[in-house]
């Protein structure tokens, strides 16, 4: 009896199909290009007269022409092998107790332990005729040139280091820069910061501090916390000079605004709050997030506010009629910052995703997204002056460039979840972590100068040590923080501090950078 045919679904069949079709016409990308003779002599003939074009008329070591059998087998693509020395007897330096720096494979004869200064093109045509893995194993007894020969005439061997000549042994004294070894890239000497101290302690909230901003005229600064409300201090002498209330979760982000008397707030409860500072009330609401609220910004220019959620958006807001002008959509967790700028791109986010995007805020689409980090970014910060930006993780902290996040360089070393990031115009780059540490930093070249671990608050418990927020004030002379001790730390550069007092502890060592 026939055996029976197995049936299949149509949709089997139809891949089974597809599949045989893929295999008979797709191209074996594995299989390599055959050689084309003629177009490969052509490239390495112009190759050895490009590379190695000053070289080719000296002569070649005979030892080596009777091992391949004659001048013509040695060269495949027609060069002349001699042409300054034919009919003349070749001379070499020797093995033994001659003064000169040793030739390799040359035995010792009766004919060959005369002592003879050599010629130049004798000397020159021994180290072009040097393999390149002779000249390695010999570099330290090889002469680079007929200079070095003379200069260390009486002396049995070479005093250079063996790195040195190898690519000028390989080059036939010829200093091509294909050929010269490239030298590691080290760090360059960083600029001289004096080291900034702790000088007050700002006491009044009743929670964690959670985020702080100055305002433009440099008089006060304002916060806010996990206990609801905002504070507005009073920056020359510390006071408390104000508290609101409205918010029923803890405050996430406080910004005022420079073009108007208006404080953004917004916080856990979802809500984005604009103040009006004449009256001390809310004067508008920007309803939308879906979730907690974690930041917000103003754009310099123009009158758009942004703000970011743990929704996994960010959303643009006309400052005036309170509408929501995009949604920008494309994170897939919790994005934990946002930075405006009056350049594109104009919006630059980063998320719990471990992604950065540069967003386009005329479309309201992604122009790149970022991949290096490894962990969630959740501090980002743009230099005042240069066009370039960094961004914190628990990874590392990187530097990018604008406007397409070119990579620049990655600042190791703070070793905890970074919570905040600040910069001023002379380059001092500050991380806030976690675990109550701060590290600051040399922007240029990535120099960690500082590290703080300032003691909690009489009280609080050593595990309330954490920097949530940091901001430099108008004048970059005070540097703030918001603490999860309940307290704000204002600290100040050291005016006695001097470049011998406090000096750089930088060894230009080779910089080991990873790229991702």
């Amino acid at each position: 009896m026939a055996e029976e045919v197995q049936k299949h679904s149509v949709h089997t069949l139809v891949f089974r199909s597809l599949k045989r079709t893929h295999d008979m016409f797709v191209a074996d990308n594995a299989k390599p290009i055959p050689l084309d003779e003629e177009s490969h002599k052509v490239k390495m003939a112009v190759k050895l007269r490009t590379e190695y074009g000053s070289v080719l008329h000296m002569p070649t070591l005979k030892e080596n022409l009777r091992e391949k059998g004659g001048p013509n087998t040695g060269d495949p693509y027609g060069h002349k092998q001699y042409s300054g020395n034919q009919g003349q007897e070749v001379e070499y330096m020797v093995t033994g107790t001659h003064p000169y720096p040793s030739g390799p494979g040359v035995a010792l004869t009766a004919d060959t332990k005369v002592q003879r200064m050599p010629s130049e093109s004798a000397a020159q045509s021994l180290a072009v005729a040097l393999p390149a893995s002779q000249s390695r194993l010999d570099a330290n007894r090889t002469a680079a040139g007929v200079g070095d020969i003379y200069r260390h005439a009486g002396i049995s061997e070479r005093s250079q280091p063996p790195g040195m000549s190898v690519a000028m042994v390989e080059a036939g004294g010829n200093k091509n820069s294909a050929l010269m070894p490239k030298k590691a890239p080290t760090m360059p000497k960083p600029q001289w910061h004096p080291p900034w101290k702790l000088y007050r302690v700002i006491s009044g909230h009743l929670g964690w501090v959670r985020c702080i901003a100055v305002e433009p005229g440099n008089q006060w600064f304002v916060t806010g916390s996990a206990d609801r409300t905002i504070k507005i201090w009073d920056l020359a002498s510390g006071k408390l000079k104000l508290s609101l209330t409205g918010h029923i979760s803890t405050v996430r982000g406080v910004i005022v605004s420079a073009r108007s008397p208006y404080l953004f707030s917004c916080g856990e409860d979802k809500q984005v709050k604009c103040w009006d500072l004449e009256y001390n009330k809310v004067i508008r609401h920007y309803h939308g997030h879906l979730s907690a609220v974690y930041g917000l910004d103003l754009h310099p220019t123009i009158d758009v506010l942004v703000t970011c959620s743990r929704d996994s958006t960010a959303r643009i807001w006309d400052v005036r009629t309170k509408a929501s002008v995009h949604t920008l959509s494309g994170h897939t967790n919790a994005v934990a910052t946002v930075k405006c700028q009056a350049a594109e791109p104009q919006i630059i986010t980063g998320s719990h995703d471990t992604t950065i995007r540069l967003w386009d805020l005329v479309a309201g689409k992604t122009r790149v997204t970022l991949t290096n980090h490894k962990k969630s970014v959740r501090a980002v910060v743009l230099h005042p002056r240069h066009y370039t930006f960094a961004s914190g993780s628990p990874d590392n902290i990187k530097q990018w460039k604008f406007p397409d996040g070119n990579f620049i360089q990655n600042l190791s070393g703070h070793n905890a979840i970074i919570n905040t990031l600040a910069v001023n115009s002379d380059g001092v780059l500050v991380s806030g972590a976690d675990n109550g540490t701060m590290h600051l930093w040399d922007w240029r070249t990535g120099y960690n100068f500082q590290r703080v671990h300032a003691a909690v608050q009489p009280g609080s418990l050593d595990s309330e040590s954490g920097i949530f927020a940091c901001v430099f004030d108008q004048s970059e002379s005070r540097l703030l923080t918001a603490e999860a001790d309940k307290t704000i730390k204002v600290y100040k550069e050291d005016d006695t501090a001097t470049e011998e007092t406090h000096p750089v502890s930088w060894k230009p060592e080779i910089i080991k950078r990873k790229r991702f």
